[in-house]
């Protein structure tokens, strides 16, 4: 079956000889018609396997390209209105699961660069690429999970939100998150709001949630909802997590 496979995939390539350093290396290069070339076998010059990448990716990540590293991290996005958990909740995991936690990259832009409260069009895609560039580099340094405080889509949404639409480029990084992430947690607003001089009060709060709701459902991306307080949401994550790990073709 798997020979049939391998043909099936590889096709009619020529291939000449066939490297590896397990003893299935005989019958792959009988199949293909190949010279059998096993080196190593005793992982003394390279003490790694691909079953141990799998058990412990985190631990070989030296071993793995960038590429395949990304795929192995399962990346946990915290949507929601403002003062509702998310970066609590994100910081809070990462430490439990020691691993990485990317921030909300909009905030911190917005210190730095508005203006009456306000930024432009062109700042938002800046905000969008930015938060994409850092998650990119958070997740190469994760273990098993990467817990990320908001997206594209969020900043979409403020976009919308400010000027009433959201520059081409920066719909397209919205639309992109669809298939980015592997687990997306709706922070609900029914704790109390923390009314801080940068935030919009707390009838904004219903309001936006509303609109972020919407938007997920028009988009028709799954979402969990986590209610209650910070630790009860916390716990509904782990709980999601455990699940998760069984049914995941990656682990």
């Amino acid at each position: 079956m798997h020979d049939e496979y391998i043909l099936r995939t590889v096709g009619d390539r020529g291939i000449t000889h066939f490297y590896s350093s397990e003893h299935y290396g005989d019958h792959v290069s009988k199949a293909l018609g190949a010279v059998d070339r096993r080196v190593d076998m005793e992982r003394i010059v390279y003490p790694i396997s691909a079953t141990m990448v799998r058990h412990d990716a985190y631990g070989n990540v030296i071993y793995v390209p960038d590429v395949v590293y990304r795929d192995l991290i399962t990346k946990v996005v915290f949507l929601g209105s403002e003062s509702t958990g998310k970066t609590t909740i994100a910081k809070a995991l990462a430490e439990r699961f020691n691993t990485e936690v990317m921030p909300e990259y909009g905030a911190e832009y917005w210190f730095e660069n508005q203006r009456d409260g306000i930024l432009i069009p062109e700042q938002m895609v800046e905000i969008a690429c930015g938060h994409i560039e850092r998650e990119n580099e958070k997740v190469l340094k994760s273990n098993n999970y990467c817990f990320i405080d908001t997206n594209a889509i969020t900043t979409y949404m403020f976009a919308k939100d400010y000027h009433g639409y959201a520059l081409p480029e920066l719909e397209q990084l919205a639309h992109n998150c669809n298939d980015r992430y592997d687990l997306v947690f709706l922070c609900e607003d029914d704790i109390p709001y923390d009314d801080t001089w940068d935030r919009r009060g707390a009838e904004n709060r219903v309001i936006f949630q509303k609109k972020i709701i919407a938007d997920l459902v028009e988009r028709k991306i799954p979402f969990i909802r986590l209610r209650g307080n910070i630790q009860e949401r916390i716990a509904k994550v782990e709980q999601v997590l455990s699940q998760y790990a069984k049914w995941s073709y990656r682990y």
